[in-house]
């Protein structure tokens, strides 16, 4: 896979997709019972690169932002981590809501038997009402350079115009020799299957990387894992979903890489956790952490996507990126909230085979 030579680009990878902010019970509370929420800011897009700012590389990411206290949470932030944040799409704040809204999502963070549950407000957010023409792809890809781009299935549903945003998005990376990751993250609260794949089948010819998993790729792509049950507890067999990719990858050839976690449900604090990935013809199968203690799950997916795009755009192996996926992944997910508070070191640490021995 050719990827455009650092020297050559103001950024390493760029993000396009909503970002909000997660109100919380603390710990394990619920939110009927609870006296106060914490805020927490995240977005899949967003997370894969304000990770990808912590390990040392150099991201902007695009969405929607208003002039609010709100839109400031979210633009701090992302600055604190040396996110670049100037190709954002700026609206005035109404006072009201009515549109163009930071929009919320409400998580409580599952323990035991009882798994995480979020309940989204974002309806009429600055994000959804992001328009084609809005964004200059020919600046932001050819002038300045961008070496990734990582968007989603999430983004395309929001609104009708996100999915011609995302489409002039991709195609403008593509023409710029830019690598395009899309994570197919079907959410069925936000779309149907049949508007989720009549939208991504024409993104495809343009992306070079497929993030999802077995359902993802059921309802986002039309293409079934025979024999797998997702809502089943325990482990997954990876054996049909092998065949599955095979058949994705036959049809769109252009495809180098296909990503996806692997998670076996115990409890919601107990999980088995680990990954497979296609890459040029070859299935890799990455570290297995079986019996993961899980402090929040949220935000793990985004943890292996930015792991192994962190390893490709430091020329590491499709091995080790794999291992590096599924590292940071679960490391993502010993600590609360959806964004990634992992140094570079603890990473290489674990993706490594290092201990969780204490450090003095």
């Amino acid at each position: 896979m050719k990827i455009r030579a650092a020297a050559d680009c103001r950024f390493d990878l760029v993000s396009l997709g909503e970002c909000m902010l997660r109100l919380s019970p603390p710990q394990h509370g619920r939110i009927e019972f609870a006296p106060l929420l914490e805020v927490w800011v995240g977005g899949g897009e967003y997370n894969v690169a304000y990770a990808l700012s912590r390990l040392g590389l150099r991201t902007g990411w695009i969405g929607g932002l208003n002039s609010s206290p709100m839109g400031a949470i979210i633009r701090n932030h992302a600055r604190s981590a040396g996110m670049d944040v100037s190709y954002a799409v700026e609206r005035k704040y109404d006072g009201v809501g009515r549109k163009d809204r930071i929009g919320l999502n409400f998580t409580e963070v599952g323990v035991a038997k009882r798994g995480s549950v979020t309940l989204y407000d974002r309806g009429h957010s600055a994000t959804s009402g992001i328009q084609p023409g809005e964004i200059n792809w020919k600046k932001l890809f050819q002038d300045d350079g961008v070496r990734w781009l990582h968007t989603g299935g999430i983004f395309s549903a929001l609104s009708d115009s996100t999915r011609a945003v995302v489409a002039e998005a991709v195609k403008a990376a593509h023409e710029a020799g830019t690598i395009v990751s899309y994570d197919l993250n079907f959410r069925s609260k936000l779309w149907s299957s049949q508007q989720a794949i009549a939208t991504t089948k024409p993104l495809v010819p343009y992306i070079d990387c497929l993030i999802g998993n077995e359902e993802d790729f059921a309802q986002v792509l039309g293409y079934e894992a025979e024999g797998v049950d997702v809502h089943k507890a325990g482990a997954l067999d990876v054996g049909p979903f092998k065949k599955m990719v095979q058949r994705v990858v036959a049809d769109y050839k252009n495809i180098k890489i296909v990503g996806t976690t692997l998670r076996g449900v115990k409890t919601a604090s107990i999980n088995d956790w680990s990954a497979i990935m296609w890459s040029q013809g070859q299935f890799y199968d990455g570290l297995k952490f079986d019996d993961l203690e899980i402090e929040d799950r949220v935000g793990g997916g985004d943890g292996f996507a930015s792991g192994f795009t962190y390893g490709f755009l430091t020329g590491k192996t499709a091995q080790e990126c794999v291992n590096l996926g599924v590292a940071h992944g679960a490391m993502l997910m010993s600590t609360m909230g959806d964004t990634s508070q992992i140094t570079l070191d603890e990473l290489l640490h674990v993706a490594g085979g290092g201990s969780a021995r204490i450090k003095r």
